[in-house]
């Protein structure tokens, strides 16, 4: 099991952890030219044959479902530093890949632990807030959120099961803060398990010698074909050529566990398996195979039995457990959904419909019993002339009577934008301060809030 680390912590294996961070430092050098235009058809003659190459083609294929990921954590402070000074703020980067067209990005969990501020920036530039939806440490995974105005292009999904050492890879992402940068290598070896120190470890990873730095952590590793074969993690600190990436098998595996928190109070009771076929015709082939039903549960009453092979929900292609929380991630209980399945050999669906199942306590609910606060997230625009160093706030539009934030002082209108030594720019900040290990020791918790245009700070009454 990964141990747990703060941003400080992982700053200090910035050599070694592929998500980079920087103290006390101006900020990393970040690319800041234009996207280039669509690649456009160029003449058919010998000069661009010899030019446009397998590899090129797989970066105009991949890059549009790489972002960048920039993140803050405060250095310890008495203050919020925001407000303050910026000078103390540790920045950290990583990359992310797009692995649903709503949004949703898989990453390393050592590029988002225990920051406050967390920044997605597309490949066209466009720079988005990101919330973590879920964490696994163990497989040093976790899943983000942007809330885009349009449809993302989604990565390929490849397996590392077929893996051939010596065949070409390509890695992109945002090394050393240079956005999308593009490195080539081969596969050096497969399932290696990897130990950077007492309490971080890995088990059957990739090893490739393509360049990966600090800032890759998160980024894809894809094959000759643009399919995604891993997630970069690591390097071999003080080695040159030794870069370690997590199988794209895994990383279905648990991102399929990730996204399906996130419905937690939706339940269909099929258990699934996945598959990778190998078709001499079409290369690979991912399968979702049903592995048991629950006695009793809605597919269990629709018909779905052990050994079927899941094609589809709704109008939403299924491969793989992955894809089925996707189809199911805005579902709510009493939705019908039609399931498409294959069973020996026949194509045929059911309707099922979906059921409540563990209770899942939303993160507004429990701010608004903690605290007595109801919010709404507002822009950087409403806070800038307060202070033009705060990213954005959280609108104070509720406050429940006798409740902590009422016995503060608080006020419907006000703009939350700190609390102890974090920014509030989404209602996962205050659960993160929340849900802190050392929340007894930041007693009384300190809060800064947008009032009239000046920033004032006080103190919250002890929070149970």
């Amino acid at each position: 099991m990964l141990k747990i680390r703060s941003l400080f912590f992982a700053s200090i294996f910035a050599s070694t952890l592929v998500g980079g961070f920087a103290v006390n430092a101006e900020t990393l050098p970040i690319a800041t030219a234009q996207s280039p235009a669509p690649f456009a058809a160029q003449p058919a003659n010998r000069y661009w044959n010899l030019r446009q190459t397998p590899i090129t083609d797989v970066v105009r294929k991949v890059r549009g479902a790489v972002v960048n990921i920039q993140s803050e954590k405060p250095a310890s402070s008495d203050d919020f530093s925001m407000v303050g000074s910026a000078k103390s703020n540790i920045n950290g980067m990583g990359t992310g890949i797009i692995i649903d067209s709503r949004g949703y990005i898989i990453t390393n969990n050592h590029v988002v632990e225990d920051v406050s501020i967390l920044r997605v920036r597309l490949s066209d530039n466009t720079q988005l807030p990101a919330q973590v939806i879920a964490r696994d440490p163990e497989h040093d995974l976790a899943l983000l959120k942007i809330d885009a105005k349009k449809s993302l292009p989604v990565i390929t999904l490849g397996t590392a099961s077929d893996l051939m050492v010596g065949e070409t890879v390509v890695a992109i992402g945002n090394a050393y803060g240079y956005e999308h940068t593009v490195t080539v290598g081969v596969v050096s070896a497969t399932r290696r398990d990897v130990s950077l120190n007492k309490e971080i470890s890995y088990k059957g990873l990739i090893q490739t010698d393509a360049s990966i730095n600090p800032g890759n952590s998160g980024g894809p590793l894809v094959n000759i074909h643009g399919e995604l074969i891993g997630v970069n993690v690591a390097i071999r600190a003080g080695a040159q050529g030794i870069g370690f990436a997590i199988p794209v098998d895994t990383m279905v595996r648990v991102s399929a566990e990730l996204m399906g928190s996130k419905r937690g109070n939706v339940k269909h009771g099929v258990g699934l398996r996945n598959e990778v076929k190998l078709e001499q015709t079409d290369g690979i082939r991912r399968a979702a195979m049903v592995d048991a039903v629950e006695g009793g549960s809605p597919g269990s009453r629709a018909g779905i039995n052990k050994g079927d092979e899941l094609l589809a929900i709704e109008d939403f292609q299924v491969k793989s457990s992955l894809d089925v929380e996707r189809a199911l991630v805005d579902k709510s209980p009493g939705d019908k959904v039609v399931f498409h399945f294959r069973r020996d050999g026949s194509e045929q669906k059911v309707e099922v419909t979906l059921e409540p199942g563990k209770p899942v306590i939303a993160v507004a609910e429990v701010v608004w019993r903690r605290i007595g606060l109801k919010v709404q997230p507002i822009s950087s625009d409403a806070v800038a002339k307060a202070n033009n160093q705060l990213h954005g706030g959280l609108l104070i539009t509720e406050i429940r009577p006798e409740s902590v934030a009422a016995r503060a002082g608080f006020q419907k209108g006000d703009i939350l934008v700190g609390l102890h030594q974090w920014e509030m720019i989404s209602i996962d900040n205050i659960s993160f301060v929340l849900n802190h290990p050392e929340l007894p020791t930041f007693q009384p918790v300190r809060f800064f809030i947008v009032r009239a245009g000046q920033v004032h700070r006080g103190f919250l009454p002890h929070i149970d």
